[in-house]
């Protein structure tokens, strides 16, 4: 039951995160400044990440219910915190205010406390830390696609 209810605390929580994001990013994606841009060979197809960004914050609210469950410390909650901030945020500044520098640089914030998340916790969680792999991967590609616009443009 406690998992349960942790787990539902954090699902609410990340999937605000998403529809703030989407909310905060305007036309973003569709907008003539980025479709006129180049963009990386590597760049995934539009409908992967809405379903990525689903199942990525699905994982990350079961490994942190399983991480709060075991360590309900201000330390966890103040990552999570920053994690949401930072999360919330690159969309706002990248998409709608078109910064791409500084979206690169809260976009590498982002991925530096998630890989804090994963390397800090990683004896605590053991194969669990397989939950946030996702995270750290898609962010991973993220940077590297904010980088590659903000080069090439």
């Amino acid at each position: 039951m406690k998992f349960l209810k942790s787990f539902l605390i954090f699902l609410i929580i990340n999937f605000g995160a998403l529809g703030l994001g989407v909310v905060l990013m305007g036309d973003g994606p569709t907008s003539d400044w980025y479709t006129s841009m180049n963009h990386a060979p590597w760049i995934p197809p539009n409908w992967m990440f809405g379903a990525a960004w689903t199942f990525i914050m699905l994982c990350f609210s079961i490994y942190m219910a399983l991480l709060y469950l075991k360590q309900p410390t201000k330390k966890v909650i103040t990552l999570f915190a920053i994690q949401f901030i930072l999360n919330v945020a690159w969309n706002f500044v990248f998409f709608n205010q078109h910064l791409i520098a500084i979206g690169l640089g809260i976009i590498i914030a982002l991925t530096f406390i998630v890989t804090v998340f994963l390397v800090t916790y990683f004896k605590l969680m053991k194969f669990k830390s397989l939950l946030i792999l996702p995270y750290f991967v898609w962010i991973c590609t993220a940077t590297s696609l904010n980088l590659y616009i903000l080069i090439n443009n």
